[in-house]
């Protein structure tokens, strides 16, 4: 099962193939262009590069959020439209969720995985995963809030958010903490990790359902979001 995906939660978007829930290869955008004028070029790119058509292709993932409103449309609506021309699955997949899915072979043994997306203006959007399930949030709100209860706790950090904010981590945390490497690696790979696992436990979402996953500084809550892993 060849499964393409794309993240544009981060500033930096990627596109990823997977081949039967293996990633093949992953594409990072370009930092200095908006998401809409990469793509879709961004993925003819990536099959192109990789001799392969949409024909080839079984399923679609798709970074749902958090991330900013004109990003997670962008990119929802590019993959929808995908899905749609070729009668093909798409499966939505936490962009959380996929950062704790990269940083899970590089945890400490007991650690915490916290995983930070950007939020702009100071704040991140957040969650804390143990033993691959999420603990805590989603939540989105200012860094030293999320790491008053951190400091004694050992934790392995990942995401653009925490690369943001790397040195304010040092200075509360110290040694507890500690970041993967790279601190922000590109989502893509892992969004087709989950959604090919999705795909292959039966699940065949509707594209049209697919929504934005929005985290609300009141509570947490979240809008419906079709299939997340």
């Amino acid at each position: 099962m060849l499964v393409l995906s794309l993240d544009t939660t981060q500033r930096t978007g990627s596109c990823a193939l997977a081949q039967d829930g293996l990633v093949v290869c992953v594409h990072s955008g370009d930092p200095s262009r908006t998401q809409g004028e990469q793509l879709p070029g961004m993925l003819a790119t990536l099959l192109d590069r990789e001799s392969l058509t949409l024909r080839d292709v079984d399923g679609y993932g798709v970074a749902i959020g958090p991330g900013s409103f004109t990003g997670l449309r962008v990119g929802i609506a590019t993959m929808q439209g995908l899905a749609v021309a070729t009668n093909k699955p798409l499966v939505g997949v936490s962009g959380l969720d996929g950062l704790a899915l990269l940083a899970s072979p590089r945890t400490p043994a007991d650690a915490c995985i916290v995983t930070w997306i950007d939020a702009w203006r100071g704040d991140v959007f957040a969650a804390e995963y143990v033993d691959g399930r999420a603990s805590e949030g989603p939540v989105v709100t200012h860094p030293e809030a999320l790491l008053r209860h951190l400091q004694e706790r050992t934790t392995l950090f990942i995401g653009d958010g925490a690369a943001r904010n790397a040195d304010l981590i040092r200075a509360v945390c110290g040694k507890n903490a500690s970041f993967a490497d790279p601190i922000a690696p590109p989502l893509a790979g892992a969004v087709a990790t989950l959604a090919s696992k999705a795909l292959r436990a039966g699940e065949r979402p509707l594209a049209h359902a697919i929504r934005p996953l929005y985290v609300h500084r009141a509570g947490a809550g979240l809008a419906p979001a079709g299939s997340t892993r």
